[in-house]
């Protein structure tokens, strides 16, 4: 499984599409994502404070392997990055991914 940090707001503006694309996907051509390890340094590294954030759990099976590369990125660590908008049928389950007050986040005890 991989994982997309997402706005509310953009995904249920996407509810009926086909796929999930956001805005990053048109200046950068791919759609980030993370591993299971990875999700919680990404939202402490770039989203504190940001609030109204959901997080798509994605099977990765479901990708077409040929547009999901790892490649390094921050910290010379690998991220999974995905070549095309994320197709509906590999996005498996929206966890609710709110802020605490300190504007930190809690891993959802829905991710297991």
């Amino acid at each position: 499984m991989l994982f997309h940090i997402a706005h509310g707001s953009d995904w249920s503006a996407a509810s009926t599409a086909r796929a999930y694309v956001v805005g990053s996907f048109e200046t950068e051509g791919f759609m980030h994502l993370s591993t299971r390890d990875q999700f919680m340094v990404t939202a402490g590294r770039y989203y504190v404070g940001v609030e109204d954030l959901v997080l798509l759990e994605i099977d990765d099976a479901v990708l077409d392997p040929e547009l999901l590369r790892f490649e390094t990125s921050t910290n010379d660590e690998l991220f999974p990055h995905y070549y095309a908008p994320l197709p509906r049928e590999a996005i498996v389950c929206v966890h609710r991914f709110p802020c605490r007050p300190d504007g930190g986040f809690d891993r959802p005890g829905s991710v297991s």
